[in-house]
């Protein structure tokens, strides 16, 4: 038997982070990840060696935008350990099918001046929708990077700037009683209060959308980040892939002393007298936790597949029927698709040039369009009739992801993880099986042909992996790649539930982080952060404190005095 201070369940990225921070801590950190390959969502894989040898494709994650809103990559100085981001410029391109186009680069004002090609006042409108939408971000950042219900931690995160931009927000009582109004609304509610244009509207809606519901979702206005966060602080990828995040993190942990065994699927979390005391992983190895075992898996399977009953309901005899019923999951997930290209897309209808290819590019004819991309997997429906999708052609801004002159796109297309009268069919009773999932991809690609009519010619080889693929590699449940829903009610203090929402479980010494804990899902490594600050604090409760007061007060000091 194996004994270590702290172990951690999974060694995708949030894990990494926080076995990096309880490393320089002096914690000894054992990571136990199932699959041979590290990162969890966040890898770059040789999909097709046989195939496509040489190109490297991000099976996941891709579009970084979230690590950029905390201090994650300087804290733990992942710079020095191999990681470069590269920063995507112009960031999102939607052609349209009237031949008009939305181009939206790093600069508001380059980007307004690309929309006002086709309508003066959305141009205008298009400043003061990201503007509003900035102060929103730099306000929510202090509650970003720290646990949900610590208000000390939350208060001491605020410097004169992120004050600024809450107090611009609030105002008087009209200005905040429309805030709350514009958060109770939905995506689309909020940008038809701005724009009139449809080439310009659908992209912001599908944008909005890849928190995972429809645009027409209420309370749900707060989409809005993933457009406006690509202005600032910027949309970038990992020179090498996303893969390349991963091997910096695990540089960082190794380099600590801290111990990272693969293919070790663990089974079940050793509780003793209410207290978790270590896991035992497939085959029967027992690896014990001296201080405290934390999952990066999410809770439901934590606390419903991998431990005692009577362990969970000793502690909490509530807590598996709220994991149960109180966790609300919509039936969309992804259908991925990969190729391997011998030459690059070209938008041929849409002015064609090359910079079109470098940010994320977006297949949204219109509101519609989306809205019925993202309602349909609710209803259990494939929308593949008319495809809409999220695509990239990584090799575009990081040519090192292909042999010399060749490509990769990534696509995603959203999916239902359960299909309408199919169940007990295909993988896992879902519906899916190899067929359906190449025809579906099979529409996808001939949609995107019609905007790039050399697709079809161009492609070398292609990986599909259907949703329920996708949830039996990675282990998400019901495919669901944010652990659960990202809906207002299963944010904050409310994710995964009020009473797990501070990383803390009833169970001593059993921790939670990865994407279905606060701050959510995507690339951002908050919840490993915020998580081993809970443990630290709760372990050196005096000292932990002091040093949080220290660093509050510096950040403090440093935006009032920085620029003078």
């Amino acid at each position: 038997m194996e004994v270590y201070d702290v172990v951690i369940i999974g060694a995708g990225h949030n894990g990494l982070v926080c076995a990096a921070y309880l490393q320089k801590a002096g914690y000894n950190v054992l990571l136990l990840e199932k699959r041979s390959i590290l990162g969890g969502a966040s890898t770059t894989e040789e999909l097709m060696p046989q195939a496509a040898p040489g190109f490297k494709f991000n099976p996941c994650a891709i579009d970084h935008l979230f690590i950029f809103l905390g201090s994650v990559i300087q804290e733990l100085e992942l710079y020095k350990y191999g990681l470069e981001y590269l920063f995507c410029d112009p960031v999102v391109f939607c052609p349209h099918p009237d031949g008009k186009y939305f181009l939206a680069h790093k600069s508001v004002e380059k980007t307004c001046a690309e929309i006002a090609r086709y309508s003066q006042r959305d141009a205008q409108k298009y400043s003061e929708y990201v503007k509003y939408w900035h102060h929103f971000i730099g306000s929510v950042i202090p509650y970003f990077n720290a646990p949900p219900k610590s208000i000390v931690d939350i208060i001491g995160n605020y410097d004169l700037k992120k004050l600024q931009d809450l107090f611009s927000l609030l105002g008087g009582p009209n200005e905040t009683l429309d805030l709350l109004r514009t958060m109770l609304t939905s995506p689309i509610d909020n940008i038809n209060e701005y724009f009139d244009s449809e080439f310009l509207k659908a992209p912001l809606a599908r944008l909005s959308a890849e928190l995972s519901s429809p645009p027409s979702q209420k309370a749900m206005s707060f989409g809005a980040m993933m457009m406006v966060m690509r202005h600032h602080p910027g949309q970038a990828r990992p020179r090498g892939g996303t893969g390349a995040l991963t091997e910096a993190l695990v540089n960082v942990v190794k380099s600590q002393g801290g111990v990272i065994l693969t293919d070790q699927h663990v089974e079940k979390v050793l509780v003793d007298n209410g207290q978790a005391v270590g896991v035992r992983v497939a085959g029967g190895k027992e690896y014990r936790a001296n201080q405290g075992v934390i999952s990066n898996i999410d809770a439901k399977r934590l606390f419903l597949q991998l431990m005692d009953t009577s362990d969970v309901d000793h502690a909490d005899p509530n807590l598996r029927e709220r994991l149960d019923r109180r966790i609300v999951d919509n039936n969309e997930s992804i259908l991925k698709i990969d190729l391997a290209l011998n030459e690059p897309l070209r938008f041929e209808h849409h002015e064609h040039k090359d910079e079109y290819l470098i940010g994320s590019i977006l297949i949204a004819d219109s509101v519609n369009h989306v809205e019925k991309a993202h309602s349909d997997c609710v209803q259990g429906k494939i929308p593949d009739d008319d495809p809409s999708m999220y695509l990239v052609m990584p090799t575009a801004l990081d040519p090192s992801m292909a042999p010399t002159g060749k490509h990769t796109a990534w696509i995603e297309f959203f999916a239902p993880y359960n299909i309408t009268d199919a169940a007990g069919t295909g993988l896992k009773g879902t519906g899916w099986t190899d067929e359906l999932k190449n025809q579906v991809a099979d529409q996808v690609i001939d949609k995107l042909a019609h905007y790039s009519p050399n697709l079809q010619h161009s492609i070398i080889a292609r990986h599909v992996e259907s949703p329920a693929e996708l949830a039996e590699r990675l282990g998400f449940y019901r495919g669901n790649y944010y652990h659960l829903d990202m809906t207002l009610e299963q944010m904050l203090c409310f994710r995964p539930l009020p009473e797990l929402a501070n990383y803390k479980t009833p169970i001593d010494n059993l921790y939670l982080t990865g994407a279905g804990t606060h701050p959510g899902g995507a690339i951002s490594g908050l919840p490993g952060r915020n998580c081993a600050r809970v443990f630290l604090q709760e372990k050196h409760p005096i000292s932990q404190t002091l040093k949080d007061a220290r660093d509050s007060i510096k950040s403090t000091v440093e935006s009032v005095f920085g620029n003078s």
